[in-house]
């Protein structure tokens, strides 16, 4: 533990708010380089309806890009930003639990990678204890960092987060679709403007060509 963080440890009165973000951002001012070996956790977390199913998911890398790690929970009924800092705790409990302690985050939530860097506060009463409970795990840490990184860039983690959300709501989990090796006819007749197939069913995201027959 570092001296900063045994400091944060022990003032855990009621600090005045300003020391409170002051000490926020000198935790990370101060761990800018990363060391040799650490982990990479991309994490997403979401909800539909927002309130809604909600879950998240967290891909974990090493140094070298390998993957070590899938995770995904569903959370039930409730916020995305709740969702978010689920994925954020998951990932600093499985780098303590697996090491190495150092870990670099990167969320496409940029509400969460300003609360936790100190630049937002935190007024959620619910988002308060999350947010708590995340800076305590990272002054467990060796080293940390957090980025903000757009959606299509943290497209792993959105898509475990989605299949968590499938589970919690009795969905199959979403697959790829399968391309046919060779070119397939089938029967079908036109309705109300939609197509009816006759001779069996397509995967949502089928391409197909059409050919009218009179």
């Amino acid at each position: 533990m570092t001296e900063l963080a045994a400091a944060l440890v022990v003032n855990s009165g009621m600090p005045p708010e300003s020391s409170i973000h002051n000490a926020t951002k000198h935790l990370f001012e101060s761990r800018e380089n990363p060391p040799a070996q650490y982990l990479v956790a991309h994490s997403d977390g979401g909800a539909r309806g927002n309130p809604g199913p909600a879950g998240y998911g967290v891909v974990i890398k090493d140094e070298t890009g390998r993957q070590v790690a899938a995770l995904s929970e569903y959370l039930g009924h409730q916020t995305n930003n709740f969702a978010e800092y689920q994925g954020l705790i998951a990932a600093l409990e499985y780098t303590l639990k697996h090491g190495p302690k150092a870990l670099k985050l990167i969320s496409d939530s940029e509400l969460l990678v300003r609360q936790i860097k100190g630049i937002y506060k935190v007024k959620n009463p619910t988002l308060q204890d999350l947010h708590a409970r995340a800076k305590e795990l990272i002054r467990q840490l060796d080293w940390f960092s957090i980025g903000h990184a757009l959606r299509e860039h943290n497209q792993e983690a959105d898509r475990l987060a989605n299949e968590a959300m499938d589970r919690g709501m009795g969905r199959a989990a979403r697959e790829p679709v399968a391309q046919a090796s060779t070119p397939q006819e089938f029967e079908g007749v036109v309705r109300a403007g939609r197509i009816e197939l006759s001779g069996g069913n397509l995967p949502d995201g089928t391409r197909v060509q059409v050919r009218v027959k009179k």
